[in-house]
């Protein structure tokens, strides 16, 4: 049997990696590890491929290791094949040592220390000791370059583990002049940093301990794979663990003056998580100072790169005033200020830097909440240059907008803040001439900010109100912006009088309106405002029930009975019914519901206002309120069926609901070669007669495609059953089963759901004779049966496989097994040939050929197919069929 080849590799290794819980439900973890650690060791199985068999371990150690014993058996398994990988598979042995660190950490290996974990460890610390290519030369490099990362990783997770290696580890930085001085410098000063963190945490400890701790050269520390190191971000003020010293540790002191002068050979991004790592040490060890960044700052505050500007700004979080000076402080925020409108600079680098200046960390900020603010420093003078226009991007304008609001509330300024508001009329006037959807996006978000730091500027607000009014009356289809902008109105802002005045101003605007000049179209979008202004206690709701009533009368809408347009009034009708002015509308809304019920056509619309008049004119208002409230269970997303809701109306509510069966009423049954059914069993007479019946299949694993709903009309148990056909598109042509379940109304008129049996999908389903013109001549369906078995016998095709089924024929006749089971595939048709071709395809593109032979004892069966995963269905297909023991099976679709 060959083993899968590396263009059945990546589509498997690719669907592993889209969905590892949906390829892993036509197999097991233990499975599909067991396949790439067996082609892993395969010599056959090239480098590339190889390396592609990686990936998964790399990605997703804990799916396929579940277990701490997985993982360490695999890390063997990896350690071994490691050790066998000749020394030029260079990329080979870089992966492997990446999968290897993956599985070792994420299942805990190193936490046990176990044999392996240091094994590995051993190798890692031996592998970067080869410094400056001294004895494997530059060739091995990047193996190098790998081994410091894994240890960096394991540094990173278990905080510690290297502690009692830092002479060695900056030996070996101090000695490397190659490219990889960088890295090793990132190593030495994450183990510094973790190790200086775990001194600071130990109680009791002096000058001595961290001195001894700079010069240990001693094992692993497998004892820091136990504690847990607190985190903390100096940036934010917390708590930071401090290492308690009398007098100043010069050696520590030389260290990080060292790393600090070698900073500059490195590229920015190393650059930037060097400082950080420093930034924490000098905060943790009280003798060291600030002012050790000194040297660093002028290089720091010219530069163009983005990581580096991070670590600037964290490392003045970290110290405020005792490494910078006011001076430095205005000179930073104005190079933020800068840059955030840079031409040379992309839309999400400025909104990187503008966001810089909101989150500004001042040396005597006057909140520490976290949130934004604007620093004192930038005044409107400074900030003026940043005034969003027109011209900007949605993300850029709305970013200097708030900006821009933060300065002008700050400074009072009322010709700053006219300004603003003039830019949101230009706006305004875009949209109001067919703007794109995105500026009209742009619009209501900006007139949101703007109203969130100004709602209390009567003028301008008043002013803003009567300009979205002129915009709806012109753009209806605005309605969902509107009302959107209400609701976000009355959650954020602490006042939300701005947003009752617009709905109760739009509720005017619309009730005013004369009833010829309303379209069908724009009285869509003004229902929807009008159900909206019916939700507010405090907007009087007279003018609208009279605005209903007259739309109603003066139209022909009831006439045409639109189904959407009476759902839109019953809404608004729904929302009036539990207003606290109900009384002052009682006598209109009644009105209006009886006319409904009277008048229009739609039988539904009729239906539901005759309900909604009956809980008017019955119930009080306190349990007219009780019955229209939301559930609490439900919330904002669905609101509860009234019928449901009432306690009266428990027989009522059954009618809504879809009622499960205590037991099966259906099952799908096999359909015979006589095409005859038997009756299963005696159901109770409700389910006699069953109506609008939908079966629904789910699939229990990945290997075919979802299925249709199949619906049948109607079922009567003193008719002929209904006969129906399961369409399966295989993906992998497996046996399976299916999910069966069914909903179905019965002659009262309630609708039920039941579950059916599973239904299973044998091998033998998925037969398909061979998919060629059905007036093919013989000899050339024998000719493509041939060049089929050649094709799967060659020795190159990695997927096909052969093999050879012997069985006794006994008292039976092979022809008679051949004609029951392979009829429809026969390739050679002739009765007297001593071999029969059989030729099944299977689908979505695989093929098993048979030939069939008698021999003088037994009988042969020749198997040759191009998926070598078949042949355990294949051999259990064929032992059923050739058992004496067992009835002829039968083979078609349900």
């Amino acid at each position: 049997m060959a083993a899968p080849g590396p263009s059945s590799w990546a589509p498997r290794v690719a669907a592993f990696s889209g969905s590892p819980s949906r390829f892993l439900s036509g197999t097991s973890p233990e499975a599909f590890l067991g396949e790439l650690l067996r082609d892993l060791r395969d010599d056959r199985t090239s480098e590339a491929t190889k390396i592609l068999l990686l990936s998964p371990l790399q990605e997703y150690p804990l799916v396929l290791c579940p277990s701490a014993s997985v993982g360490e058996e695999t890390a063997e398994a990896l350690m071994a094949l490691f050790a066998h990988v000749p020394p030029k598979s260079l990329n080979l042995r870089c992966h492997l040592m990446l999968a290897i660190t993956s599985v070792l950490i994420c299942t805990s290996c190193v936490k046990r220390e176990v044999k392996v974990a240091g094994s590995f460890l051993a190798l890692l610390v031996l592998t970067i000791q080869d410094t400056n290519d001294h004895k494997d030369g530059s060739a091995f490099r990047p193996l190098r370059a790998m081994a410091c990362d894994c240890l960096r990783e394991m540094e990173t997770c278990f905080p510690g583990l290297l502690s009692q290696k830092l002479e060695a580890l900056y030996f070996l930085k101090q000695q490397e002049t190659t490219t990889l001085h960088q890295a090793y410098s990132l190593l030495y000063t994450l183990v510094l940093k973790n190790a200086v963190h775990l001194l600071s945490q130990q109680t009791g400890t002096g000058d001595g301990d961290l001195k001894s701790l700079l010069a240990g050269n001693e094992d692993f520390d497998w004892q820091a794979t136990e504690r847990t190191l607190p985190p903390f971000r100096v940036s934010t003020m917390e708590q930071i663990p401090m290492l308690q010293t009398s007098t100043e540790t010069k050696e520590l002191k030389s260290v990080v003056s060292l790393l600090l002068e070698e900073s500059y050979l490195h590229n920015p991004v190393s650059q930037s998580g060097l400082l950080r790592e420093l930034i924490q040490v000098v905060a943790m060890v009280q003798a060291l100072s600030p002012a050790i960044f000194k040297s660093q700052l002028l290089r720091l505050f010219g530069t163009m790169d983005i990581s580096l500007l991070h670590s600037t700004l964290l490392m003045k979080g970290a110290f405020t005033d005792s490494l910078f000076t006011t001076e430095d402080e205005n000179f930073l925020l104005k190079r933020l200020l800068g840059m955030a409108q840079h031409p040379l600079l992309n839309t999400s680098q400025k909104l990187f830097y503008m966001d810089c200046i909101l989150h500004f960390p001042e040396n005597r900020p006057i909140s520490l909440n976290g949130e934004e603010s604007l620093p004192v420093l930038v005044t409107p003078r400074l900030a003026i240059s940043l005034l969003p226009t027109v011209f900007n991007d949605s993300s850029t304008m709305l970013c200097r907008l708030n900006l821009l609001c933060l300065v002008y509330l700050e400074a009072d300024n009322e010709e700053g803040v006219g300004y603003l508001f003039d830019h949101l009329m230009a706006l305004h006037k875009i949209v109001d001439n067919h703007g794109t959807r995105e500026m009209t996006t742009t619009f209501f978000k900006a007139v949101f900010l703007f109203l969130s730091y100004f709602y209390h500027n009567e003028k301008l607000a008043n002013e803003m109100t009567k300009s979205l009014c002129e915009l709806y009356s012109r753009h209806c289809n605005l309605a969902p912006n509107l009302i959107n902008l209400t609701d976000q109105i009355q959650k954020h802002l602490e006042d939300p009088g701005w947003a009752i005045k617009l709905l109760n101003a739009l509720q005017n605007q619309i009730v005013d309106l004369p009833v010829s000049q309303v379209s069908l179209q724009s009285l869509c979008w003004h229902l929807k405002i009008l159900g909206r202004v019916a939700k507010e206690t405090q907007v009087s709701q007279r003018s609208t029930v009279h605005f209903l009533f007259n739309l109603l009368i003066s139209s022909d809408l009831c006439g045409s009975g639109d189904w959407r347009m009476g759902n839109a009034i019953l809404a608004i009708c729904r929302n009036l019914l539990q207003h606290p002015s109900l009384d002052q509308v009682f006598v209109d809304l009644a009105d209006l519901l009886q006319f409904m019920m009277h008048r229009y056509e739609d039988t539904d619309i009729r239906d539901h206002a005759r309900f909604y008049y009956t809980l008017l004119t019955n119930l009080s208002r306190e349990k007219l309120s009780g019955v229209l409230a939301m559930g609490p269970e439900v919330g904002q997303a669905k609101v509860r069926s009234l019928s449901s809701i009432m306690a009266e109306s428990e027989e009522q509510s059954s009618c809504l609901t879809i009622q499960p069966t205590k037991q099966p009423v259906l099952q799908l049954v096999r359909l015979r070669d006589d095409g005859m059914l038997g009756e299963l069993w005696e159901v109770d007479s409700l389910f006699h007669k069953l109506f609008s019946i939908c079966l629904h299949f789910d699939l229990t694993d990945s290997n075919y495609e979802e299925m249709s709903d199949i619906s049948v009309p109607c079922l009567f148990k003193n008719r002929k059953p209904p006969v129906v056909f399961l369409k399966l598109k295989p993906r992998q042509p497996y046996p399976t089963s299916l999910r069966a379940c069914a909903i179905f109304t019965t002659e009262d008129g309630l609708s039920w759901h039941t579950d059916l049996a599973d239904v299973p999908v044998a091998f033998p389903d998925i037969f398909q004779p061979l998919p060629v013109p059905a007036d093919w001549p013989l000899e050339t369906r024998e000719q493509l049966f041939e060049h089929l078995w050649k094709s799967m016998c060659a020795e190159e095709s990695r997927q096909s496989a052969i093999s050879l089924f012997c069985f006794e024929i006994g008292e039976r006749s092979l022809r008679d097994i051949i004609d029951n089971h392979f009829h429809r595939f026969l390739i050679s048709k002739q009765a007297d040939q001593e071999l029969q071709k059989v030729l099944l395809f299977l689908p979505p593109q695989f093929h098993v050929l048979l030939e069939i032979r008698n021999a003088e004892d037994a009988a042969r069966v020749g198997v040759a197919t191009d998926n070598w995963k078949l042949l355990p269905f294949i051999n259990s297909y064929l032992k059923s069929i050739t058992n004496p023991a067992c009835d002829d099976q039968g083979q078609g679709l349900i």
